[in-house]
């Protein structure tokens, strides 16, 4: 396998945590094989309720992985060097994040298998096979993207000019992914919180805050735990491109309340009132519909305020509320919310089961265990080559021990 051997290299705190992200996977497996025996009636999901924390999660993690754009687009097509250093890590995340979407969408389906049945008998006006095929050639373009570089940078070559047009495709391909599962949503008649224009906007506006509060979470951890620093200059900007996107996400969602309450019709209003309010239907929902609305308000503060989005510890814990606030928008309250009335009116009470969050547990511990090892891989390759630039003077006068000794470092620790 691809420089796979460097991922076999650790500290004792690294493989206790491969080994807790391993435990979880056979854990959220075991309680998977009960599932596909005895069927989603082990699932908190119902008739009127068809799509639940599985679905909700494939929504999130799309915009996870459409965010790599973020950094991808100023790096290659604004020669925006401050992101050199950070762009191997944002591709890697996408990698992860469109795998966790495809593992969620095999997890919600009753007989896995079915889901060839989208390749081998394509219907093309079908919205479902244009999302399978963008999100399939989104993880074919960036695995080819992040394998030829970090291949190159091994070598300390440039990257073959073929791969350049690859990475500018891979940039209108993550918007289209998460476009076209917008389209996937206000694309049924009968849903009236999605049938609306701005669906699509939002998602991406969404996914442009959640993705680089992750990957600034990230690449805090990466330097608190190794040598390797993308640089203050990265993150900050990371953290502005960010702020932009919660500021547009609010108001989008401003958009949607006013123009649900004051045109007072019901079948707008009751959704909010239940997510919000809690004053229609089973409010199962109400404490996380009004958490996030809290959390999204409160991320504001500092990240409007510029002293405070510098200050790297209010940053971290602000990108950790940014990223909770629209994982629970999008990844929960935003889909079973949909179904809550019915186009019937009825309300039905939606509450995961121990199996489904355990399953739910355990593709977030494949997402995790694929961005250890990658995150590994990448460091140790990008560290070495640094080392191996020390000038020979410095050697001479003893000075080039520190970056060869980051080197064995980043082996042992990363």
């Amino acid at each position: 396998m691809f420089m796979l051997e460097k991922a076999m290299v650790g500290s004792r705190r690294y493989w206790v945590w491969v080994c807790a992200l391993l435990t979880l996977i056979a854990v959220a497996f075991g309680f998977y094989l009960h599932q596909l025996s005895y069927g989603l009636g082990v699932t908190g999901m119902s008739r009127d309720v068809s799509w639940g924390l599985y679905i909700g999660q494939f929504t999130f993690m799309v915009g996870v992985a459409a965010s790599a754009v973020m950094v991808v687009l100023p790096y290659y097509l604004h020669n925006h060097k401050d992101f050199a250093r950070m762009t191997i890590l944002g591709e890697f995340l996408a990698v992860a994040a469109v795998t966790m979407c495809m593992l969620f969408i095999l997890v919600d389906m009753g007989k896995p298998m079915r889901v060839f049945n989208v390749f081998l008998y394509p219907q093309f006006h079908s919205v479902m096979f244009w999302d399978m095929v963008s999100l399939s050639g989104y993880l074919v373009i960036n695995i080819t993207i992040t394998l030829v570089s970090l291949h190159a940078e091994q070598q300390d070559v440039h990257p073959p000019r073929w791969i350049k047009p690859v990475i500018l495709l891979s940039i209108p391909w993550a918007i289209s992914i998460h476009t076209v599962t917008a389209f996937l949503y206000c694309g049924i008649p009968g849903r009236t919180l999605w049938r609306t224009a701005v669906l699509a906007p939002r998602f991406l506006a969404s996914a442009f805050a959640s993705g680089p509060a992750l990957l600034i979470l990230l690449c805090l951890l990466v330097r608190e735990l190794t040598s390797y620093d993308v640089g203050k200059k990265a993150i900050n900007s990371l953290a502005v491109i960010m702020t932009y996107a919660m500021v547009i996400n609010v108001f989008l969602l401003l958009m949607e309340l006013f123009t649900a309450f004051y045109s007072q019709v019901p079948e707008l209003t009751e959704h909010f009132k239940s997510m919000y309010l809690g004053t229609v239907g089973p409010n199962s929902l109400l404490p996380w519909g009004q958490l996030s609305v809290f959390l999204m308000i409160a991320s504001l503060i500092p990240l409007l305020v510029p002293t405070m989005r510098r200050n790297e510890t209010i940053l971290a814990f602000t990108c950790a509320m940014v990223f909770s606030a629209l994982c629970i928008d999008k990844g929960v309250c935003l889909v079973v919310c949909g179904f809550m009335p019915s186009p019937l009116g009825t309300m039905t009470r939606y509450v995961p089961t121990l199996p489904e969050m355990t399953i739910t547990v355990g593709v977030w511990a494949v997402g995790a265990l694929m961005v250890t090892v990658f995150y590994k891989i990448a460091l140790s390759v990008e560290i070495a080559r640094e080392a191996s630039y020390v000038p020979a003077y410095k050697y001479a006068a003893g000075e080039g021990v520190t970056g060869l000794q980051a080197h064995a470092r980043s082996n042992q620790s990363v």
